[in-house]
């Protein structure tokens, strides 16, 4: 996981809600889907950037896909972060 595309993937306010809404509990694709007024191509490339920031894991149940929040990639990054604010001290 790099530092940098967990920065880029939460860089957009429809992956943040993704994740705000992955926060509550797992969800399928289309229940995620049923949040926004996107096309489905468009909800792709989201979902897949935040699996490439590894922001979540996915599974497949019979012919869905589960998103689930991984949160321990969130916390490294605020770690991350934490980090560079005592180095600037």
């Amino acid at each position: 996981m790099g530092i940098n595309a967990v920065f880029e993937a939460l860089s957009h306010p429809v992956r943040r809600k993704v994740l705000a809404l992955l926060k509550a509990s797992p969800m399928s694709a289309g229940d995620l889907a049923g949040h926004f007024d996107l096309s489905k191509p468009t909800l792709s490339v989201h979902f897949s950037k935040l699996k490439q920031a590894e922001l979540v894991a996915v599974e497949r149940q019979g012919t869905s896909l589960i998103y689930h929040l991984n949160t321990s990639i969130l916390e490294e990054a605020l770690a991350g972060l934490l980090s560079l604010k005592d180095q600037a001290r």
